[in-house]
Order: C-alpha cells, then structure tokens, then sequence
C-alpha cells in the first residue's frame, strides 16, 4: 500500500549496549546541565546516542559549528564500524513501560512529510499541534541537512477509540509471535523499553487500519511531541526533496491509551525585575477586558522566591491559560531584551527556577487529551509549548534509526 501516511521503513538498530546507546529526547531538561553531564557520564566508551544528538541545554553555551562537525563525523563512524543491524521494510513494535509503571504501547515507523503541514490554518492530514516559532527551524535544519543517520524522538498521535492500529500487536507479542529486538532498562530513570519486529505480512493490516481513520478535512495524524523535529524534517525535504527526505522516522502512539496523559509546560523567566513582570502581566490582562474574582474560569499561579500569587480569570484573553501567559510574554521580551523565558515540566521544576534571584514562573491548568483533535480542527493550531504528554524522564529516548542519505 503505498498511499498510507505511515509507513514501514529500513530501520537501524544497535547490535548490543543499549544501555549506554539510547539516551532521552534533545529538548529535555533544558535548565538542567548536570543532568546532560550524568547522560555522558553513563554512556562514556561505549557507542551513544548522544554522540549523535545536540541537546538543547548547551546551545548557546558550545560552538555549533564544532557539534554539528562533531556529529556527523560519529555517524558516519558508526555506520562504518558495523554497529548497526538494518531492519528493511520495517514497522517496529515498542512497549515502553514508564516511571509511574504504565505501559506506552507505539510502532515505529516513517511519516509521509508530503501530507504535513506545519503553518497556522492547515487542513492537511498530518498536522502539528502547536504554534510552530519558525525561527526554531534553521538551527535544527543546520544539523540535520547534512547528517547520515535521523534519530527520532518525535511521537505521533492517532485517535483511534476502536484500538484497531496499535494494540492488536500486543498480542502477538505476548504469545510469542514477533521477534523481540530490545528488552532493557533507560538510563537516568526512563523505565523500561521493549522492542519488536513486526512480521512483514502485518504491515498491509496496520496501513489498512490507519486509512480507515481518515476523513476528509479532518486531522488523521497529530504531532504530540517533537513538533519542531518534524518540522525540520520537513524543511529539509523541502531544501532536497528525494525519496529519502520525503519521510521521517517517528512512533506512533494511540491518544486513547491510558497510559498518555497531557500536562502543562509551564514558563519561567529569568533576568527579570518580579515585582515588575507581575505589574505588566496584570495591566496586559485589564487592557484586554480581563476582571478577577473568585469564580474566575481561569486561574493561573505567578511564582518567585517570595511568594505564590493566585490569579482567578474573568473573561481571560484567550480560551487556554497557556495562551494567555504566552501571548503576554511575546510582547514581554520584546520590551525587555535580557528576559529569557523557558519552558519547564513540573511544578517543582518551575519553583526551584523561579527561586533564583530574577527569576519568575506562571504555573496553570492545562487542556485535557479529549479536547485536543477537535480543538486543533476548530481553532487552528494552540499556542506553542502547549502540553506535554507525560513527565520529561517518561520522553521519548532515541533508540531507532535511519539512513538519511542516498
């Protein structure tokens, strides 16, 4: 079937030490360098991932140009040095078993970028989620355009209520019929991993599956983390469109499945007056028609070292909390050159950020999983940085790969 939006594809493996190989999703633990530092530490002399990854922590902070040269150079090594087993026409079956014990159930697969689109007021099949910052891309497009291998730790979201895709592989994995590939435990508190081959006379059944879910005008593909990846993926196919860099590796996972659940990514400030930051969000919020009050449909929570503000909304300017904290620290730092925000998960994150001196942070409900399909078809794409599915450590870690160059 070669109309399907998702796809099998040549996957790459290691042959041994995933241990030390497969290491967490780049956009991780951004404010947390010690963290990155303990990833090398763990994966020291042995073959890693993250030889092949520029986490985010450090931009700004290493010479791009060296980590990119860097990094490319380990790929080509690694495929050299016959570290890789090839999985052709492949779809791989993932149970991945997260820190809070449930079990997250994907296949790994390659997405026709052909179909995705990324910009506001697209009605493509596959479509991001959230706001992408177009200025993000370049970057991203710098270390990917030239590599040898793609890493993904992009999760794709399927509705699927009937539970006709993904779950049906659970049993033939239980009763022994798929080779098992993977069986280990992620570094730094991931959980544990299973991976296994689906046999290829199954591929048709999953395509099949997938088509039945589509609609005309409707999202049948959702970018539920790694939106920017794809994004750059895409831009890359768009730089040099060949049958390689028409898709991109990623795993698909059921929005229905219990064990995914959407939380806020909160925002911290830093390199900012509090007492002031505070003044300008209440005037943003009075200036565009917003009271206060104890049945507020909208609470938001401003956080620093001294003190917690709760923040009940009456005709917020905006439908999500998200949006309206964003929408006022667009405007912000433009204003104030020095204030750098970041995008933080969990409260505790936030609180321990916005303890520091200059520091701030804005603590809010978030949207529930239900919502999101009809949200993102109604009212376009949300607010960048809108939810997360799950806590950082529970991310998607790079196991898989893919040859990106002919």
């Amino acid at each position: 079937m070669n109309n399907c939006l998702f796809t099998p594809s040549d996957i790459l493996l290691p042959k041994e030490g995933y241990e030390k190989w497969s290491v967490i999703a780049c956009d991780q633990f951004t404010s947390r360098t010690e963290y990155w530092e303990e990833v090398k530490k763990t994966a020291a002399g042995a073959p890693s991932a993250i030889n092949l990854i520029y986490p985010e922590v450090y931009l700004g902070k290493t010479d791009p140009d060296m980590v990119v040269k860097s990094i490319n150079s380990e790929m080509t090594r690694y495929l050299e040095s016959g570290i890789f087993e090839e999985y052709k026409n492949a779809f791989i079956y993932v149970e991945r078993t997260q820190s809070d014990g449930r079990l997250r159930c994907g296949i790994v697969g390659a997405v026709d970028l052909e179909e995705y689109d990324y910009n506001e007021g697209s009605v493509s099949e596959i479509r991001a989620t959230e706001k992408t910052v177009l200025e993000r891309i370049p970057p991203r497009v710098r270390i990917r355009k030239d590599a040898a291998l793609e890493l993904p730790h992009i999760l794709m979201l399927i509705d699927d209520a009937e539970r006709t895709v993904i779950e049906p592989l659970a049993e033939l994995a239980e009763n022994g019929k798929m080779k098992k590939l993977y069986d280990f435990t992620l570094m730094l508190g991931g959980g544990h991993i299973k991976g296994y081959l689906v046999p290829e006379e199954y591929n048709e059944n999953i395509m099949s599956a997938i088509n039945a879910l589509r609609k005309k005008g409707g999202i049948t593909l959702a970018v539920g983390d790694g939106n920017h990846s794809l994004a750059t993926a895409k831009a890359c196919y768009m730089l040099n469109p060949n049958r390689v860099n028409r898709y991109a590796l990623t795993e698909l996972v059921n929005l229905h499945s219990s064990a995914i659940e959407f939380e806020p990514i909160y925002r911290t400030v830093e390199n900012i007056d509090p007492e002031n930051i505070y003044a300008e969000f209440i005037e943003y919020l009075k200036k565009r028609g917003a009271s206060f009050s104890e049945h507020g449909t909208q609470n938001i929570i401003f956080v620093t070292g001294k003190d917690r503000k709760v923040l009940k909304i009456e005709n917020p300017p905006h439908v999500l909390a998200v949006g309206t904290v964003q929408s006022f620290l667009d405007d912000y730092v433009k204003k104030y050159k020095n204030a750098a925000v970041d995008y933080i998960h969990g409260q505790d994150e936030v609180i321990a950020v916005a303890e520091k001196e200059k520091c701030c942070g804005f603590i809010y409900d978030c949207l529930t999983k239900a919502e999101l399909f009809p949200a993102v078809e109604k009212e376009g794409v949300l607010p960048r940085k809108t939810f997360s599915m799950g806590h950082a450590k529970d991310k998607r870690y790079y196991t898989e790969a893919r040859k990106i160059i002919e």
